[in-house]
């Protein structure tokens, strides 16, 4: 604003010469004297005013640098804020980040006194295992001792094993022969027992004998058709060849067979029975009672069987015969021989 006043006085200055020196002109009044007065006035009005320039220059050149370094201050403080909303950003980030390190280091903290607790109990159990180990160490010591007596025992034991071990192996081979001999006596011996079994079975088929009474009731017939005799008194049934229930003697074994039977009537009439072998009668014996009163018949037959072959006895329709406790009528036989 002073430089601006300074311009201002200086033109007026000089309007004021124009118009003097056109009234000089116009007038031709005023003096040389004035005019060189005037120009002295404004020649030292023109250097002070330089001088004013010069210092407006160099003020202006400070306020330029100024100027630059408030710019650059400005550009600095842009620069700042940025990294100060960043700056505050991170430190939000920190703060939450903070609070979670301080959660974690309350958590860490009640650890760490839970550690020393159990450190404190470890401690103890350390002394008290450090206290076994000074005991284990001796102990160690007096089986090193100990284990230096078994080794030289060891020695003497490897010594006898292995005399041993040689006569084991001597008698391994011994056993081997043994064995050898035993697997051959053992396969006569079984097959000594299964002669002897079949020889067993054998036997008891060849032991073949039975002995049987009729009945107890008195009167057997006459009845309208052949009927099979049932002897149900059995006395004797060596080999289960004869069956009760049926009347019929089944031959256990091919041989020859003796059969014998006795028959008693007692009223008139007639009298006997009929042999079959299967479903074959090879005998019939039979007669006519003229009286009442007990009368005997016996007859007997040798029969070659095969295994399986069936011998029973059948009374013939209209025949009667008479039985009491007394065993009036009987049939039994026997094997006499093999085939």
């Amino acid at each position: 604003m002073r430089a601006v006043g300074l311009l201002l006085l200086l033109l007026a200055l000089c309007g004021s010469g124009a118009q003097g020196e056109l009234q000089e002109t116009e007038t031709t009044k005023t003096t040389t004297a004035d005019i060189w007065a005037e120009m002295s006035l404004l020649r030292d009005m023109v250097e002070e005013l330089n001088a004013y320039v010069d210092l407006l220059q160099r003020e202006n050149s400070e306020l330029q640098t100024r100027l630059s370094s408030s710019e650059s201050k400005i550009e600095t403080l842009m620069s700042l804020e940025t990294r100060l909303t960043a700056t505050e950003s991170k430190t939000s980030d920190l703060e939450t980040e903070n609070a979670d390190l301080q959660t974690r280091l309350s958590s860490s903290e009640s650890k760490i006194e839970m550690l020393e607790r159990e450190n404190a109990v470890q401690a103890a159990d350390l002394m008290s295992l450090e206290t076994r180990l000074t005991a284990t160490e001796s102990k160690t010591s007096d089986l090193e001792t100990e284990n230096a007596v078994q080794a030289a025992d060891l020695m003497s034991l490897e010594t006898r094993l292995t005399a041993t071990e040689s006569k084991t192996s001597d008698l391994e081979t011994e056993n081997a022969v043994q064995a050898a001999d035993l697997m051959s006596l053992e396969t006569r011996l079984t097959a000594t027992m299964n002669r002897t079994s079949d020889l067993e079975t054998e036997n008891a088929e060849r032991k073949v004998a039975f002995y049987t009474g009729l009945t107890d009731s008195g009167h057997v017939g006459p009845f309208n058709t052949d009927t099979t005799l049932k002897y149900s008194k059995v006395f004797t049934n060596i080999g289960d060849a004869y069956n009760p229930s049926t009347g019929f003697f089944t031959a256990p074994v091919r041989g020859v067979y003796y059969f014998q039977f006795t028959i008693c009537g007692g009223q008139k009439g007639w009298m006997g029975l009929q042999v079959f072998k299967n479903n074959q009668r090879i005998m019939w014996n039979g007669e006519i009672k003229e009286e009442v009163g007990e009368e005997y018949m016996t007859n007997s037959v040798v029969l070659e069987l095969m295994a399986g072959d069936q011998i029973h006895l059948v009374l013939p329709w209209g025949y009667t015969l008479w039985d009491s406790s007394k065993n009036y009528n009987t049939f039994s036989g026997s094997l006499l021989f093999t085939l």
